[in-house]
């Protein structure tokens, strides 16, 4: 494994420094990129993709973030190079959704799934993204349980929304070992957020 260690650096020095350790890899290897924003995450995350590499991200903890991209076909030349942008923080400043149930609306439940699934997938296509999105009561299956919520919930998390999902409901639905985006929070923080909101979108 190959470790780029990018902390405190500016975009476009993650993405510059990463496309340099690619190119120089001998064989096919992992490469470990370490950076401290969420901006940079999705910049590496870009630039593989554009590379045709898979690649994930880890957050390791409030100031520190791991890309790890899968480096295959070592040799071969993309014939057009692509431009490193930085991408913008879209973060609306205060901006909270809360998601209160795995459904949008009353009636037919199978529509309302398919609704929230909808909701949520529109989240990531604004062009001012929430700062936050607080699951709690059922809310908590969409962290945890349903694969589609979950994909659309880790591309908003890498632009640096945060997921927080309420503890006491996924330890009440069995959910607790099955988190698989964000952090499990408690009312106390649930709280806070929505009083210090400048505005709170929540469907019902």
């Amino acid at each position: 494994m190959v470790e780029v260690n990018a902390l405190g650096k500016a975009c476009p020095l993650p993405v510059i420094e990463t496309k340099k350790a690619i190119e120089e890899l001998k064989q096919d290897d992992t490469v470990k990129v370490l950076v401290d924003n969420e901006i940079a995450v999705q910049n590496v995350m870009k630039m593989a993709k554009h590379k045709n590499l898979d690649a994930s991200s880890e957050k390791i903890d409030d100031n520190q973030f791991a890309v790890m991209i899968a480096v295959t076909g070592v040799g071969e030349k993309s014939e057009v190079e692509e431009e490193v942008n930085c991408q913008p923080d879209r973060r609306g400043k205060g901006t909270v959704v809360v998601l209160s149930s795995d459904v949008m609306g009353t009636g037919d439940e199978s529509l309302g799934k398919q609704l929230i699934k909808g909701f949520v997938f529109a989240l990531t296509k604004m062009e001012e993204l929430p700062s936050k999105v607080i699951l709690y009561n059922r809310g908590a299956f969409l962290s945890s349980e349903n694969e589609d919520t979950i994909q659309d919930l880790k591309t908003l998390e890498a632009e640096g929304v945060e997921i927080l999902t309420c503890g006491t409901c996924l330890n009440h639905y069995g959910l607790a070992e099955k988190l698989a985006v964000g952090t499990a929070t408690n009312m106390y923080e649930i709280v806070e957020s929505m009083m210090t909101a400048s505005h709170i979108v929540k469907p019902s």
